[in-house]
């Protein structure tokens, strides 16, 4: 697939991710009756395979002439982490390295690092 293509898809994938994002936040402005809001934070782990400007760049693009549209997007990058089967150790995942650092093993659970949520909204008092 050409580079270009590639691109496109990837920009289309987040745009679709933020499309959700202003639409949940739109429903919890509206059930919740919110003053306006002037952050949403996102939590992207890094296995999520979600790029941070291109969401930011989607989020930007959807948001004019919304009640969002003077709204910050603050994106919390969130490492990979992981819990080893064998010893219980507790580590973070270096360079993709998916092996415990303390015995080797490769059988080991994520705990963290698969995220993608809303964390929190900041309204104006």
């Amino acid at each position: 697939m050409p580079v270009d293509i590639l691109r496109k898809s990837a920009i289309m994938h987040e745009l679709s991710i933020a499309t959700s994002i202003v639409d949940t936040v739109l429903q919890e402005i509206q059930r919740k009756s919110l003053p306006p809001v002037e952050t949403i934070a996102v939590r992207i782990g890094a296995l999520s395979t979600v790029d941070p400007e291109a969401l930011r760049f989607g989020f930007e693009s959807i948001v004019v002439d919304t009640p969002l549209a003077k709204t910050k997007l603050e994106i919390e990058f969130v490492p990979v982490q992981g819990k080893c089967r064998a010893c219980n150790h507790e580590f973070a995942v270096q360079d993709f390295v998916f092996a415990c650092p303390r015995c080797n093993s490769g059988q080991i659970d994520m705990t963290r690092g698969n995220e993608l949520d809303i964390a929190y909204l900041e309204v104006s008092s």
